[in-house]
C-alpha cells in the first residue's frame, strides 16, 4: 500500500492578484476577495497536506470579504486571534477565538468577513466521510446532511481543538508517523469521527428488523476474515460492512451482540496482535517501538505502549529486547 508523505507549503504575499490566484488555485473553486476601502494587507498561508485531509494556518492583516465557491471538502474553521463572520444558506456566524464552525455545509458557496487575525483550518476529504459515516449513496456529499454549522456543545468544541492539535503535534510532528499509510489513515478517520460527533448531522439511526436479523455469525465470520486479510490496508467499518454483505448497523450489532466489541475495536486489536509478532521478530539494532506501532497504524506512541501493556503485561519494549 502506497500513500502520499504529508507536505508543508508557505505562501506569504502583500499583492492582491498574487493572492487571489493562490487561494482559487489552492481550494479548486473561486474565492473573490474584497479588502477594506484604501487598504493594503499582507496574507500568509502555511497548509501541512497529508492527502486525505488538510491542516491550515492563515493570518492578514485588514477587513476582507471573502465569498468561496462550493468546494470538494469538509471545511472546519477556528479563531485564533481576530473575529470571523460567516454566512452561508441563510445561516449567519459570528466567532472569535476559539471557536470552532464549519465554513459550509458540503457542496454550498460561503462568504466571510474576516478582520485582521488569524485561523486555523482542517479541509477533510468527503469520501473520508462518507466511509467512516458508513453511507452507501455513490455521491460522497449526500452520504452526511449536516443540520448545523456550529459544535453541539462547548466540551465538543473543546474535542475537536484538542484533536487537531493532537494530530498537528503528535502524528504530523512525528516524521515515524506520518510516513506510515496506515497512520494517515487513521489520522483522516479520526478527523472524520470527530466532525461527525462536533457537528449536528442525520446519518444517526436505530438498527431495523433487517438489520437485527443479518447480525447472525455467519456475518461475523465473514466481517473478521476480511479483517484477518486486509489489516494491513487502509480499511473502516463501512468497508468490512461491505466485504460482510451487510449494512454498517448490522455488522455493528453483530459484533456487539457476539463478541462484546465494534468493528474497529477488533481490527485494533488485530492490529496489536501483528505489532506483538513483529516485536518478537525484530532485531533491535534495526527496528524501533514507534517504527512498529507506525507500521500497524498507532497514531501515539505512549498510547500504544499502553495498550500492549494492558493486553501482554509487560512494555512492547521488553517484547523488542527479549
Amino acid at each position: 500500500m502506497t500513500t502520499k508523505v504529508p507536505t508543508a507549503h508557505r505562501f506569504d504575499s502583500q499583492d492582491p492578484a498574487t493572492i487571489h490566484g493562490f487561494l482559487t488555485s489552492a481550494y479548486g473553486t473561486e474565492v473573490v476577495i474584497r479588502a477594506a476601502a484604501g487598504t493594503g494587507y499582507r496574507f500568509r498561508h502555511h497548509r501541512v497536506d497529508a492527502g486525505p485531509f488538510w491542516l491550515e494556518a492563515m493570518d492578514q492583516t485588514t477587513r476582507l470579504d471573502i465569498d468561496v465557491g462550493p468546494t470538494a471538502a469538509l471545511v472546519v474553521g477556528q479563531v485564533v486571534s481576530g473575529r470571523v463572520d460567516r454566512h452561508c444558506r441563510n445561516v449567519d456566524g459570528r466567532f472569535g477565538p476559539g471557536d470552532v464552525f464549519l465554513a459550509a455545509a458540503p457542496g454550498l458557496p460561503y462568504s466571510v468577513r474576516w478582520l485582521p487575525g488569524k485561523v486555523t483550518m482542517c479541509l477533510l476529504g468527503l469520501s473520508v466521510l462518507g466511509r467512516v459515516a458508513g453511507g452507501a449513496q455513490p455521491d460522497p456529499a449526500t452520504t452526511v446532511q449536516f443540520t448545523g454549522l456550529t459544535p453541539i456543545s462547548p466540551a465538543l468544541t473543546r474535542l475537536w481543538r484538542h484533536t487537531t492539535s493532537y494530530l498537528n503535534h503528535v502524528v504530523l510532528g512525528n516524521p515515524h508517523a506520518y510516513r506510515e499509510p496506515l497512520v494517515i489513515a487513521n489520522a483522516a478517520r479520526l478527523l472524520a469521527a470527530s466532525a461527525l460527533a462536533v457537528f449536528p448531522h442525520t446519518t444517526a439511526g436505530w438498527p431495523t428488523a433487517t438489520d437485527r436479523r443479518a447480525a447472525t455469525t455467519a456475518t461475523l465470520r465473514r466481517a473478521t476474515a476480511f479483517i484477518e486479510e486486509y489489516a494491513d490496508r487502509d480499511i473502516g467499518a463501512a468497508d468490512i460492512a461491505a466485504a460482510a454483505q451487510v449494512s454498517l448497523r448490522a455488522l455493528q450489532l453483530a459484533f456487539r451482540r457476539h463478541l462484546d466489541t465494534t468493528p474497529m475495536a477488533h481490527l485494533r486489536r488485530v492490529r496489536l496482535d501483528r505489532a506483538h509478532r513483529d516485536l518478537l521478530q525484530a532485531d533491535p539494532r534495526q527496528e524501533t517501538v514507534s517504527a512498529i506501532a507506525s507500521r500497524w497504524g498507532f497514531l501515539s506512541h505512549s498510547r500504544f505502549t499502553a495498550r500492549y501493556h494492558a493486553t501482554y503485561g509487560i512494555p512492547p519494549s521488553r517484547t523488542l529486547h527479549a
